[in-house]
């Protein structure tokens, strides 16, 4: 309930004080700049062409952007800048008195200080800013994560669950070898049940198509 009613009171200061500037300068834009400069050389004022040309320029954009609510921070610092140097330099003109001038002033120095509120065109650059960068950093965040992800992974993961086991090359040998004989001190290797190991083959014997060849006979000299 505060901030709308703070977001109120600075709609309206920013539409009041805004709405004032804006109608001052306009009021120069119409008397021109010739009869400006000169109602400021009445007054004393140096350089009354460039003084009419720089107070108009400076009402017009900076209450136009007041109540817009737009870069109210700068803007209210720069009519808050002229304010003083119309106070200094020369009288104000009319319909602005010499105390409206005052509070303009001072009001515009508020709303720098104070800000635009949320019923303003900051308000709504600055949460599409901060949506930005929220959007970013989670972006970063992710991309973090997956670079995490992939140094964790091992270089060659562990076949799931359901595929297909790897298929052995025609190359490899898988063909039985017998074992190597056990060493001069060495105890000789129990064979575990069920596990026994292939005959040596026995000289002379030749495997044909899975079955011994027979010894060739020799034949007994004949005795005559």
């Amino acid at each position: 309930m505060k901030q709308a009613l703070r977001d109120l009171a600075a709609l309206v200061a920013r539409v009041g004080v805004g709405g004032i500037f804006f109608a001052n300068g306009w009021a120069k834009l119409e008397d021109g700049l010739k009869i400006t400069g000169a109602k400021f050389l009445e007054q004393g004022a140096p350089a009354p062409g460039a003084w009419a040309t720089v107070t108009m320029l400076a009402e017009l954009i900076g209450g136009a952007l007041l109540i817009a609510g737009l870069a109210v921070s700068t803007t209210g610092l720069i009519l808050f800048a002229e304010a003083l140097a119309v106070f200094l330099v020369a009288p104000p003109l009319n319909p602005i008195s010499l105390n409206e001038l005052i509070l303009l002033g001072a009001a515009s120095l508020l709303l720098a200080v104070v800000g635009a509120g949320r019923v303003s065109v900051d308000h709504m650059v600055v949460i599409r800013r901060r949506e930005s960068e929220a959007a970013s950093e989670f972006a970063a965040d992710t991309e973090a994560d997956r670079v995490i992800a992939s140094l964790r992974a091992p270089d060659t993961p562990a076949a799931q669950e359901g595929e297909p086991a790897p298929e052995v090359s025609a190359t490899e040998d898988t063909a039985p070898h017998p074992r190597p004989r056990a060493r001069a001190g060495e105890k000789p290797r129990v064979t575990p049940p069920g596990d026994d190991p292939a005959p040596a083959p026995v000289p002379g014997d030749t495997l044909v198509a899975g079955r011994k060849k027979p010894p060739a006979r020799s034949r007994r000299p004949t005795t005559d």
